[in-house]
């Protein structure tokens, strides 16, 4: 979870399916879709739908985030400088992510369920606890999403403005990056991409159903809409807030091309000393993050839920 998370401290989790559509039942005249696309495929097509729907929708929020992130400049900085940039310029680097997002969405889920699904299998005849199953599962599923990484890495570069001049678009960037330094360019900050997507899969997941029995009961369509916004966009501010240093160091990392592979820690430092070793700079962008995150998991939760119960 690119942010991009997992079920509760309790031992009882719900079963994910379960508590996106009641009895598992489509509303499509005889299962439609979902029959075609069977119990696993259903997830992974809900799921690239309901991250294609985030990204349109918040893509000119992410690029001002992106710029807080990168200089370390207040929000309404990196508003004049996408205003400078032009409006031809607000969804440039917007295909990379549409592409990323929409298919790491899709792994997230689809591959939790499908992790669930066998390692409960193995772990009800030896014992371990469903948690810790569901955990393992959720880690697993956020590691796989790293393997399309580099769409980030070429998002990061369409939206730096210092590299405006160099790359033009997508397929450029990957050209150029594959010409020039080789498959493993594409894969720099893979190491704050790793830390990020497991524990926050972990997190979201366990933490989801929970949430959820938390907030007022609703028979109506509507009233589970907004149940699974609150729910997915809860989740999404907080650990976006968690891990937003792991995405400075990320962003950073990923603007530069070419050269040495810096470790995770000594970009790190280096951001930390740029900003005269303060807290609040290291996390200057944070609350649009929040903003931001609020809005895109509660998009992504809320539409996936109710895909789920269409198809």
């Amino acid at each position: 979870m690119a942010i991009t998370t997992m079920d509760s401290e309790s031992a009882q989790t719900p079963q994910p399916q379960g508590s996106l559509s009641k009895g598992g039942s489509s509303l499509l005249p005889g299962g439609g879709l979902g029959a075609w696309l069977g119990p696993q495929g259903k997830h992974y097509v809900c799921g690239s739908i309901a991250a294609f729907t985030n990204i349109v929708v918040t893509f000119p929020i992410q690029k001002v985030l992106f710029r807080q992130q990168l200089h370390g400049v207040l929000a309404m900085e990196a508003v004049r400088q996408l205003q400078r940039d032009g409006l031809r310029n607000l969804y440039r680097g917007l295909l990379p992510p549409l592409l990323q997002k929409s298919t790491t969405v899709a792994i997230m889920f689809g591959l939790y369920e499908d992790f669930s699904r066998v390692l409960l299998d193995r772990g009800c005849s030896s014992g371990v606890p469903e948690l810790a199953t569901r955990s393992f599962a959720a880690a697993l599923a956020g590691t796989a999403e790293a393997i399309l990484m580099p769409f980030e890495r070429v998002q990061t570069l369409l939206q730096d403005h210092r590299h405006h001049g160099r790359f033009n678009n997508t397929a450029h960037t990957f050209r150029t990056l594959l010409t020039e330094n080789g498959v493993r360019e594409c894969y720099r900050g893979l190491v704050p991409v790793l830390l990020r997507n497991g524990p926050s899969n972990v997190l979201f997941f366990g933490l989801r159903g929970p949430i959820k029995e938390q907030l007022p009961e609703t028979s109506s369509q509507m009233g589970n809409i907004v149940n699974d916004f609150v729910c997915g966009g809860v989740l999404g501010a907080a650990l976006g807030i968690m891990f937003y240093p792991l995405n400075v160091v990320k962003s950073r990392a990923q603007s530069q091309v070419g050269g040495a592979f810096r470790p995770c820690g000594e970009v790190l430092l280096t951001v930390w000393r740029e900003r005269g070793s303060s807290l609040a700079m290291l996390f200057r962008g944070a609350h649009l993050n929040y903003h931001r995150s609020l809005l895109s998991w509660g998009i992504i939760n809320a539409t996936y839920e109710l895909l789920l119960k269409v198809i």
